[in-house]
């Protein structure tokens, strides 16, 4: 996610750390680089233009020129203004007389199905407004049925939409669903006869939230399909799905200051479960490559793993050993795929050969784990006496190469000289400077 404009960042804040003390040109000439970066990231070139503007007014006081520490001021101006730029997060409009009604409309492959099925504390019930796309009925079923949440769909053969919002009605009034999910047909936003049916469902069953799901991979156009949704609807909020997959990212930037418009969830894998509420904090975070330690710590509280697994003081520069590290090896594998807990985790991109493609993350994981397993106690306790010897034992108990080894062994000393780094940053040392990266 936001992976080009992660790697752009980095490079025009690294630059600027180098310098030392900043010029009005040294700012001009980086805030080039962040314009451009935004421009091929897909923002909207006027969004992109009046960032820019609000950052260099902050950036080109004195007081920002004059200190010892101006790189690291502009990047955190640069961080506040990308989370102005998208806007606060808002939560789903809950009524206080129940039902909840809440209208999902999108693109035609935008992934909306999936990202209907909302899990929460309340009793949902999804409704199959989709009569046009085969199969789309049963789909949805199957979809609910794993999430063990209520369905409805047509009861009989040819039966229009507005009669199954009715009936939709009527069940959720005998069964208690004090939230109904309206999951429409995925139309073009081009297509009048069915915009004009989702004006007369909105009428039968009047939405407290109308939800426009959209594909972040659509660039540009998903920006402008928003905006024609907003001037039929009046929307409520966006969910932006794909940012996974979107290494530009340049829609979820955008898009709330073109729309006006709230993105309040990202979709960002293909299962019910890999939807997210859309924090700018957090995105500006993972942006700025500051990792997004909340989001690691929602996964975490979500995969029941026990907190006091890994105490903090065991992350420090002096404790952290290698019986630590197969314990977060051991969580870790709880939380899903390693690809997608690296860009959460501060600092974890700047560790050599650490290995996070998807397919392979998992092999890996095992393997690691197997070479600390062959490890003994004072060897796990103590990685400095592994030496040669030592080294071949662990790789033929682990089933695999001395090589390995000592890759896991370098990598460990990475992760130990950076935790140490975090912990003296939450003594009042580097601060941003080591989050950003400066002076590497």
């Amino acid at each position: 996610m936001f992976d080009a404009l992660k790697e752009k960042f980095a490079g025009v804040f690294s630059k600027l750390g180098s310098k030392g003390k900043l010029s009005e040109a040294d700012i001009d000439l980086a805030l080039r680089e962040v314009r451009r970066s935004m421009l091929e990231a897909d923002v909207d070139f006027r969004v992109a233009k009046d960032f820019i503007a609000k950052i260099r007014e902050r950036a080109s006081s004195a007081e920002v020129l004059e200190s010892i520490t101006a790189s690291e001021r502009i990047a955190a101006i640069v961080y506040e203004e990308l989370i102005a730029l998208m806007g606060k997060s808002e939560s789903l409009i809950i009524s206080p007389q129940p039902p909840t009604v809440i209208l999902m409309a999108g693109l035609q492959g935008s992934g909306k199905t999936t990202t209907a099925i909302l899990k929460n504390s309340h009793s949902p019930l999804v409704v199959a407004c989709d009569l046009r796309r085969p199969a789309a009925v049963e789909q949805l079923k199957v979809l609910a049925n794993d999430a063990k949440i209520s369905f409805y769909g047509p009861e009989k053969e040819n039966e229009n939409v507005l009669d199954v919002v009715r009936g939709a009605k009527k069940f959720a009034e005998a069964h208690m669903n004090d939230v109904i999910i309206l999951d429409t047909a995925g139309r073009l936003h081009i297509d009048e006869e069915l915009m004009t049916e989702l004006k007369n469902i909105a009428e039968i069953l009047p939405p407290h939230e109308k939800i426009l799901v959209v594909d972040s991979m659509i660039g540009q156009e998903a920006v402008n399909a928003a905006k024609s949704f907003h001037e039929l609807l009046n929307l409520t909020g966006l969910i932006l799905t794909k940012l996974d997959g979107d290494a530009r990212g340049g829609s979820a930037l955008a898009i709330r200051a073109v729309t006006g418009v709230p993105v309040k969830f990202a979709g960002v894998g293909e299962n019910t479960d890999a939807l997210e509420i859309f924090s700018p904090e957090r995105m500006a975070g993972r942006i700025m490559g500051m990792g997004d330690i909340q989001g690691l710590a929602e996964k975490v509280k979500a995969a029941g793993i026990n907190e006091d697994a890994v105490k903090p003081a065991e992350l420090s520069g002096k404790q952290f050993n290698l019986e630590t590290l197969l314990k977060q090896f051991e969580q870790i594998e709880k939380l899903g795929p390693l690809d997608k807990l690296a860009g959460m985790i501060p600092g974890m991109d700047r560790i050599k050969n650490f290995n996070v493609d998807e397919a392979e993350s998992s092999k890996a994981l095992k393997r690691n784990k197997a070479i600390i397993q062959s490890m003994t106690p004072a060897e796990r306790r103590n990685p400095r006496i592994i030496k040669g010897s030592r080294r071949r034992r662990i790789a033929e108990g682990s089933g695999t190469s001395v090589q390995m080894v000592n890759q896991l062994l370098a990598q460990y000393e990475q992760m130990k000289k950076l935790f140490k780094t975090f912990s003296s940053n939450s003594r009042g040392g580097k601060g941003l400077k080591s989050l950003f990266g400066f002076g590497r």
